[in-house]
């Protein structure tokens, strides 16, 4: 095990019916390939050392004894490996045969057997097997490594409550599944829905193997079938259609402490556990893992943009996201005496994403768009482009606009508290975006309406935010999506308006693509934007990877350290990723007091910032833990 993943692979190993030298050989074979790929665990199918379809024979003396045999070879065939492997056999004990799996390594063996005998439609294994009696206290094996394993054989799995149920609650992080499942129209799509469901309630990794080539076709049909979930997601399964005439398999890294940082942040898990009167059987240890910082990972995928959707769904999820805090304003809106809305409208992503959520809403409740006043408020570091993107944009969306310069205010401003206006610093930049606070409350006050925020995750999460200035609304309708999720957000509209009205799309795109800015120092001598907000706090692609990893699974610095090298290895080197995260780890505690009296905001993905909800930290914690770790790497660097 590396970097907290427990590499395991799913073998659909070839059979030849009551064949075991033959068989032997097969799983020997696919065992010598799986140790040099550095699988920890690997399944092989149901009854795998004779082949599932012997039918009768399997009461056949010679054979059973065979099988048995054949696992004790397997068990020498392992020595001096580091892969462990579960096979499937007919076991006898006393007057009785089971059907069972064989746990082995070099140095353990330790059997499990099967649990639920189906004997209805096409399956008649009572006629042979008589099941086990352990299903609610099933076996929890414990790994070196610390990782703690289940057992559970083909119908176990479609019980009302399988064996694997218990076992999660016991302690183990990944159950195995041998099967020998037959193929019929529709049984595949409830397969796998089944063991995504499965490993999403029980947290834990799912590792599911099905016999295929050379099972018998007298009555059925077998096709292999190997799947990994974890945590209710498929992360890796084959082609079973690929009609390959060979052992085939496929090897994905599980990742147990994203596994147990879902146990452990959801009580519910061990609220069950004590209701149903479960002890933890497993080990309690901490995971014996090595951080390799060049670790491969197999069978799964790390996106650079964790917040933002993927696949064919993304465009729905988007949406979603757009009705839910359409939503959230129209509540917001409907217990106040007024539905008026003031928001300052700068020509970048927020406040864009800001005016449309604003927009839509109105649309849904058909209150008048003249009711949302928007604002655009010039200051010294107001480039062309975004001015120019503001104003067009809201002509085009009908809402009421207004231009406030800021620049005499703030100057005046300045003159009061002596501050000269040519040092560019702290106070030259917060002196304007507060002095665009008061400007959206004192005619929210004016109007008797709602000054709408347009801050966002990303920007609570680091505080590039001035405190009571660009911090402070009376509802922030960004304040539970990141940056890059914005920038996903604005586009799909984009997308939207391509055939209604081009020009706004048009608008919408080249904000996406307008580098990100306050704005609140002077532009350059082409009155383009000279204050590159990522060149001071980051890449936000990098800043929301770091967000979402320490806020949802709370991992190590180590681990998402490690999973930013493996996500962004061809666009970061490991230097910059780790500067990076030093400015994360550093701005995240020391702006934790602006967290602390954060407006309220919907929380739209499944991590927020709120200290109402989802984040309570004091604003005065010490950061040192994280620094040293941080240290340690850099100097393995």
């Amino acid at each position: 095990m590396t970097n907290g993943y427990l590499r395991v692979a799913a073998v659909s190993s070839k059979v030849r019916v009551a064949d075991v030298e033959q068989n032997l050989q097969y799983i020997c074979e696919a065992i010598d390939l799986l140790e040099l790929k550095g699988v920890d665990v690997a399944v092989f199918p149901e009854l795998s050392v004779t082949g599932y379809t012997c039918g009768d024979l399997l009461m056949n003396c010679d054979l059973l004894k065979k099988a048995s045999q054949a696992v004790h070879q397997i068990q020498k065939h392992l020595e001096n490996k580091h892969i462990s492997v579960i096979v499937g056999y007919p076991k006898m004990v006393g007057g009785a045969l089971m059907n069972s799996a064989a746990f082995i390594n070099a140095t353990t063996r330790m059997d499990v057997d099967k649990s639920y005998i189906p004997n209805y439609s096409e399956f008649y294994e009572k006629r042979r097997f008589v099941p086990s009696e352990f299903a609610t206290h099933p076996v929890v094996i414990s790994l070196d490594c610390g990782a703690n394993i289940s057992i559970e054989i083909c119908e176990d799995l479609w019980a009302p409550v399988p064996p694997s149920t218990f076992a999660a609650l016991s302690g183990a992080d990944v159950v195995f599944n041998l099967s020998a499942s037959n193929d019929v129209l529709y049984k595949y799509n409830t397969l796998r829905g089944l063991i995504e469901s499965h490993s999403q309630r029980c947290c834990c990794g799912y590792v599911y193997a099905s016999s295929g080539v050379g099972e018998s076709s007298t009555d059925l049909v077998f096709l292999p079938k190997q799947i990994i979930a974890e945590c209710g997601s498929v992360i890796s399964e084959n082609n079973r259609y690929a009609l390959v005439n060979d052992t085939s398999f496929i090897i994905s890294d599980i990742d147990l402490e994203l596994i147990r940082a879902k146990r452990l942040n959801d009580n519910t898990f061990s609220d069950c556990a004590r209701n149903l009167g479960v002890e933890h059987s497993g080990s309690n240890s901490y995971l014996n893992s090595d951080y390799a910082p060049l670790h491969k990972l197999e069978g799964r995928h790390i996106s650079c943009l964790p917040f933002v959707p993927e696949g064919a769904d993304a465009d729905d999820h988007l949406d979603e996201i757009v009705s839910m805090q359409t939503a959230g304003l129209l509540q917001r809106l409907s217990v106040l005496p007024s539905h008026g809305i003031v928001v300052g409208i700068s020509g970048g992503l927020d406040s864009t994403l800001a005016l449309l959520i604003a927009v839509n809403a109105y649309k849904t409740a058909g209150f008048p768009l003249s009711d949302i006043i928007a604002i655009t408020m010039p200051g010294f570091g107001t480039s062309g482009r975004t001015y120019q993107n503001a104003v067009r944009l809201m002509q085009l969306l009908g809402v009421d606009m207004k231009e406030i310069s800021i620049k005499d205010a703030v100057l005046g401003h300045f003159q009061d508290i002596g501050h000269n206006p040519d040092v560019i610093d702290v106070t030259y930049e917060n002196s304007q975006a507060r002095e665009r606070t008061q400007i959206l409350m004192d005619v929210a006050n004016k109007c008797n309406a709602l000054v709408l925020g347009t801050g966002d995750l990303s920007e609570l999460a680091l505080g590039w935010c001035t405190y009571n200035g660009d911090h402070m609304s009376m509802y922030g309708i960004n304040a539970g999506v990141p940056k890059t999720l914005i920038r996903a957000i604005v586009g799909r509209i984009a997308d939207a308006y391509s055939d209604s009205d081009p020009e706004i799309a048009a608008i919408l795109r080249d904000i996406v693509a307008t580098p990100i800015s306050p704005e609140l120092k002077p532009t350059d001598e082409n009155g383009d934007i000279a204050q590159i907000t990522e060149s001071s706090v980051g890449p936000y692609e990098l800043q929301d990877f770091y967000l979402y990893y320490w806020l949802k699974y709370s991992f190590s610095i180590q681990k998402i350290f490690f999973l930013a090298q493996t996500a962004f290895n061809d666009i970061y080197s490991s230097k910059e990723i780790l500067k990076w995260l030093r400015v994360f780890v550093r701005r995240f505690f020391t702006q934790q007091f602006k967290r602390s009296c954060m407006p309220d905001g919907p929380k739209v993905t499944q991590v927020s910032l709120s200290p109402r909800g989802d984040w309570r930290m004091p604003s005065d914690a010490s950061m040192n833990l994280w620094l040293k770790q941080l240290d340690e790497i850099e100097s393995k660097l």
